[in-house]
């Protein structure tokens, strides 16, 4: 069971995209703090208050604001930066935006992926490249079963079928230019993530959190819903060990999911309780399951592939997750930093042992 390397990733040039979102933010400062030299892309932060400004990222990066959108803008700083190693993070996120605006999740899911990857095209400092997809890049047919690396892709709602569309042109880059060219080419893809530091709309912990804080009622569309709920940790040393095996061992190169052990996946309503518990105050108005559009009710991921190739397994269950993530607010609505907070969690992590 191992953690990301201090020693592999001292002085390393890595350009991050999506630095400035709520996973982009804490793998930026866990590479800083590592020592790496970081270059990130991203657009400016979609909330506020956000990770990125209140932990000072700028101050620690080579950042640019840039969307993935833009091919000739994600090529031009690829050249003049020289990258080792490509860490893609920056997407559309969210399955209910996804359905607000199908055409820009489509846009930047999808093109922004590509753009990035044929921005590496010719660029020979580059060796490796990790792009994160999503657990909800396989056809989901609710059956129960746990989701293979090998299993069909498919997509229901745009968000979801534009990372499995996202995952078909990671491989065909990896096999028509890549690989010939040194450069090894893995997707990662994670379950459902919550930490400290996130304040996008729309995600589970953040609508609790704000509700709660303005004595609102927080309204839960599907208690029922399970899924593969993990700190935000668990994924980004998935990430970065990935980045490290294929960086020196290419044919490990390929496609893998992050996640709790597949006994850990949870309901909405579990999360919610434990959440209400931890933090204290606060009130829940539960739905029947019927509002707003389709989203899966059950999904989880088959995570022995990470395990025994990668030796990376999970470390907090739900409940220390839990306690981490609402104890991270409460302690930075207290007053105390939240690169101080983030750095504490990431400490404790890598300590840790497995679950």
């Amino acid at each position: 069971m191992i953690t990301a390397s201090p020693n592999f990733w001292r002085g390393k040039q890595v350009l991050l995209t999506g630095h400035t979102g709520f996973k982009g933010a804490w793998l930026a400062l866990w590479l800083c703090q590592m020592g790496a030299k970081v270059t990130g892309i991203s657009l400016p932060p979609n909330s506020m208050p956000n990770l990125f400004t209140l932990a000072n990222i700028a101050q620690m990066t080579n950042s640019h604001s840039a969307d993935i959108r833009d091919a000739d803008a994600v090529s031009n700083i690829v050249t003049k930066v020289q990258p080792e190693i490509v860490l893609h993070l920056a997407a559309q996120a969210l399955v209910r935006h996804g359905y607000k605006d199908p055409l820009g999740t489509f846009a930047t899911n999808v093109m922004g992926t590509a753009n990035v990857l044929n921005a590496v095209r010719g660029v020979n400092s580059v060796k490796a490249l990790v792009a994160v997809t999503t657990d909800k890049v396989y056809k989901n047919l609710e059956t129960g079963r746990a989701y293979k690396e090998d299993d069909q892709l498919g997509g229901f709602d745009p968000y979801s079928a534009s990372k499995a569309a996202s995952e078909l042109i990671i491989a065909s880059y990896r096999d028509s230019y890549l690989s010939e060219q040194g450069i090894a080419v893995a997707s990662a893809r994670a379950g459902n993530v919550i930490g400290g530091g996130d304040w996008s709309e729309d995600r589970l912990i953040p609508d609790a959190v704000r509700a709660w804080d303005s004595d609102l009622p927080l309204e839960i569309r599907r208690p029922n819903a399970i899924r593969p709920w993990q700190h935000v940790l668990e994924p980004l040393n998935g990430y970065l060990v990935l980045a490290e095996k294929i960086y020196t061992d290419s044919s490990l190169a390929g496609a893998f999911n992050f996640g709790p052990q597949a006994h850990e996946a949870a309901t909405v309503q579990k999360v919610i309780e434990l959440a209400n518990r931890l933090y204290g105050c606060g009130s829940v108005l539960w739905g029947d399951g019927t509002a707003g559009p389709h989203e899966a009710g059950l999904l989880s991921l088959e995570i022995s592939k990470a395990q025994e190739i990668l030796d990376v397994t999970p470390r907090w269950n739900l409940l220390e997750t839990m306690e981490r993530t609402m104890g991270w607010y409460q302690q930075q609505r207290s007053g105390v930093n939240a690169d101080l907070l983030c750095d504490a969690d990431i400490a404790a992590f890598s300590s840790a042992q497995k679950v």
